[in-house]
């Protein structure tokens, strides 16, 4: 994330109980930030991706984060399910390094500098 120059804090998790404890502020999470945005993979070990972003979008104070699904799938099951759980996006992360930097560069200029997100509270 550094190379692609991302001005943003991100902050990341391994895996998908960590996911939803950081989301949740759960466990050694307590003091985490609410994110902006979330980039999920759906290949996460432990509760996949899936599980995930259908909690995310279960609950009323996280359902208006943006979740943008950044997996290496390219499956149409995987699309359409992503997109059924109400991911604002979904996009197959590129084989080659400097297209993701490229993509995680795009991401950020369009959900920080384009969009309009809801503020929390």
């Amino acid at each position: 994330m550094k190379e692609a120059k991302v001005a943003n804090i991100l902050h990341a998790v391994t895996n998908g109980r960590d996911a939803l404890d950081f989301l949740h502020q759960r466990g050694a999470y307590t003091a985490s930030p609410r994110p902006d945005l979330i980039l999920l993979d759906l290949n996460l070990p432990g509760i996949s991706g899936h599980t995930v972003l259908a909690e995310i979008k279960r609950d009323p104070s996280l359902l208006t984060i943006p979740v943008v699904v950044l997996t290496s799938s390219e499956s149409e099951a995987d699309i359409v399910k992503s997109y059924e759980e109400h991911a604002n996006c979904f996009i197959s992360k590129p084989v080659d390094f400097s297209s993701f930097l490229d993509i995680v560069s795009r991401i950020e200029s369009f959900w920080f500098s384009i969009v309009r997100l809801p503020q929390p509270g």
